[in-house]
């Protein structure tokens, strides 16, 4: 597995996200087909997990967590909605 940056191809996406929500740093990347949604607000930073042909792996997930975020072990509070298609996860800062 590989994480790409792909947020220059998502600019509308990225200024609509900057536009409405709290966030200060929105950046977008791609697993193949499953794109991961990355936002770090003042208080809290979020991850999306989304692949809209099948539901999302545990060692996807954890190799997200693990590049974006490698002390998330250590976290007290970590937030996850796993969906069929979707994961989101949210902690605070």
């Amino acid at each position: 597995m590989k994480l790409v940056d792909v947020t220059n191809s998502y600019a509308k996406l990225v200024n609509n996200q900057l536009a409405n929500t709290d966030s200060l740093l929105v950046k977008v990347y791609t697993l193949g087909k499953t794109n991961v949604i990355y936002s770090e607000a003042r208080t809290h930073k979020e991850i999306a997990i989304q692949n809209k042909q099948r539901k999302i792996k545990d060692n996807e997930i954890e190799y997200v967590l693990d590049r974006l975020e490698p002390n998330h072990q250590t976290l007290n509070k970590l937030d996850m909605v796993r969906t069929d298609h979707l994961v989101e996860i949210s902690f605070p800062i």
